[in-house]
């Protein structure tokens, strides 16, 4: 399996954690990403705030350049670049629409009647690996079980939204991250607030409001009995464990503790990777006392298949 790859803004700054994570795991699972040369902002948040065409200009350039990838489709591990790019591409299957981002490109985008091909497709990476890879594979390369440990998996607004645009899991309740999490061997509670919004960006104007919405989330997850959240989107990770003390403290709780992993880092973990593909390091909520107790399980239950051999070989004896 080859990909076009398209990395985003943060998984070369703020999510260096998520990149390192999404580029072991895809390798592992045989998926080859190849980076799209020369790429560009997708236009995400800010751009089409704007202008839509300036927006959709962004995602086209990009899509233009992974078409010399030589790959099939695209893939971005960001579900607002995904979102931003699959938006793009499919507003400019208005004629009139397409005119308007045209002129701000150097080139035209490519269509049948200018000799070209249409864009291409773009899927997350979270859409690739469930779309392409079955959970009993996944399973088959667990080497360090999540046993003993309760997640909630949070997907944001934007991973299966809008239905049309998307065309990725139940946009109400989406199972992609729990099915992971399963065959990965942890217990996946319910979650009622998994497509809730966390506040996106609106911490640069006001950090009341993601800190307000972040609060309800967490303390969800925390009622529900979760010793950890799980996600696939940056900015929903940096609204939930970075500024997790922040919203406490807007939210008016005590501070939740809530380690929040990428599904990537959990993934690597339990296919038994190298730690640099996990970078637990770059987490705020210290993620060592869970992953002790999954160790400590782990250690568990290979005492007791140790203890029943000895028993079963003094009995056949």
């Amino acid at each position: 399996m080859r990909f076009a790859y398209y990395p985003g803004c943060s998984g070369h700054g703020s999510s260096v954690e998520y990149e390192a994570s999404t580029q072991a795991v895809c390798k592992a699972l045989g998926m080859e990403l190849v980076e799209v040369p020369d790429w560009n902002c997708c236009g995400s948040t800010p751009a089409h705030s704007v202008s839509h065409e300036l927006s959709a200009a962004l995602a086209a350039r990009n899509l233009m350049q992974a078409g010399k990838t030589g790959c099939d489709c695209m893939l971005t591990p960001c579900p607002s670049c995904s979102s931003n790019l699959k938006m793009g591409r499919h507003r400019m299957q208005d004629p009139d629409f397409k005119a308007g981002v045209d002129e701000l490109l150097d080139e035209p985008t490519p269509t049948a009647e200018n000799g070209g091909a249409d864009l291409m497709e773009t899927y997350s990476v979270l859409q690739a690996i469930t779309e392409n890879v079955d959970a009993a594979s996944i399973a088959s390369r667990v080497i360090r079980p999540l046993e003993g440990i309760k997640v909630v998996c949070y997907y944001g607004c934007l991973l299966s939204r809008p239905a049309e645009v998307a065309k990725f899991d139940d946009p109400e309740n989406p199972m992609a991250l729990d099915n992971i999490m399963k065959a990965l061997g942890a217990e996946v509670l319910p979650f009622a607030m998994k497509t809730e919004c966390c506040g996106a960006a609106m911490g640069i104007p006001d950090v009341n409001i993601p800190g307000t919405l972040s609060g309800r989330i967490l303390d969800a997850a925390k009622a529900a009995g979760a010793q950890a959240v799980v996600t696939a989107c940056p900015l929903c990770h940096m609204n939930l464990e970075l500024r997790q003390r922040q919203a406490a403290r807007i939210s008016g709780k005590e501070f939740f503790g809530l380690p929040v992993f990428y599904y990537t880092q959990l993934l690597a973990y339990a296919f038994g990777l190298p730690e640099e593909a996990m970078r637990f390091d770059k987490l705020t909520v210290n993620p060592a006392p869970l992953l002790g107790m999954i160790a400590a399980r782990r250690d568990e239950r290979m005492a007791a298949v140790i203890e029943n051999n000895r028993k079963s070989a003094g009995a056949a004896s």
